[in-house]
């Protein structure tokens, strides 16, 4: 298979430089990327990719079974990995892509130097100790609206996950490219990121460690980010000044900057 070409796999920035692996979250794609793009591009080989049923990615490729679980997801990581050769690299993903990375890591530990983890949650379900942002009810409630109506829950969804009310070009953004997503896939998708519980995962992390957080998230509100720091010894976490699920493109420079100081640490 041309794992390029069904992941749609970009590569682009400084040819020599450090290789950042970016991973978007549900219902985007590599273009979610593109506001902090320019900055790591100076420094970095920046390496993008759609999952297969996002973006370009190839659609003949998508397999339901394989997609049900994010174990799926990481073996695409792991198989573009293989494809590029590459090593030591900073894997940087948003959302449920920041729990592909660490099971991606815990597979092939020798194929990463560093996390970085935006807007990370665990699990999004509540539970005794454990605040994820969500009540059981909630989730169904979201999945069924998601299942009934994709379109309808997409318009209604994307500007409260985005937050940034003053601007709501943010939101329009992200309903479109919710939009373009076959609401078949995204319903399996929608399943394995909202349904999956990746806590235990936490603790297999052993490489250098970023958290990046918004101070207002309704998706992976403060107490996740305070989670996922405690479970990964020695991890850095860092709050942003902006708001909403997708600082990359709500706070692109401030993003940048984070990433780039962190991943370029010890160089």
């Amino acid at each position: 298979m041309d794992i390029r070409r069904r992941n749609n796999v970009t590569v682009t920035g400084c040819v020599d430089g450090p290789v950042l692996l970016l991973a978007h979250g549900f219902g985007c794609d590599q273009n979610m990327w593109r506001l902090v793009l320019p900055a790591l591009a100076e420094d970095f080989s920046v390496v993008l990719f759609d999952y297969v049923g996002s973006g370009r990615a190839d659609p003949s490729a998508w397999d339901e079974r394989r997609y049900s679980s994010l174990e799926g997801y990481a073996q695409d990581v792991l198989e573009v990995c293989e494809e590029l050769d590459l090593r030591d690299v900073t894997f940087v993903g948003h959302s449920v892509s920041a729990m592909v990375g660490v099971l991606a890591a815990a597979k092939a530990p020798r194929c990463f130097s560093r996390l970085v983890m935006v807007a990370p949650s665990p699990r999004y379900v509540d539970e005794d100790g454990y605040r994820g942002g969500f009540s059981a009810d909630d989730i169904d409630e979201l999945l069924e609206s998601l299942e009934s109506n994709y379109l309808g829950w997409s318009a209604a969804m994307a500007p409260v996950i985005m937050g940034n009310a003053e601007r709501p070009e943010l939101g329009e953004e992200l309903a479109t490219s919710f939009c373009a997503t076959d609401p078949d896939i995204a319903r399996v998708f929608a399943r394995t990121t909202f349904l999956s519980d990746s806590r235990a995962d936490l603790k297999t992390v052993t490489v250098p460690t970023l958290v990046l957080e918004c101070t207002q998230d309704v998706i992976a509100p403060r107490e996740v980010g305070a989670y996922v720091h405690a479970a990964i010894p020695g991890s850095r976490l860092v709050t942003l000044e902006a708001t909403g699920h997708c600082p990359q493109l709500s706070a692109p420079q401030a993003t940048a900057e984070t990433i780039i100081d962190f991943a370029g640490a010890g160089r």
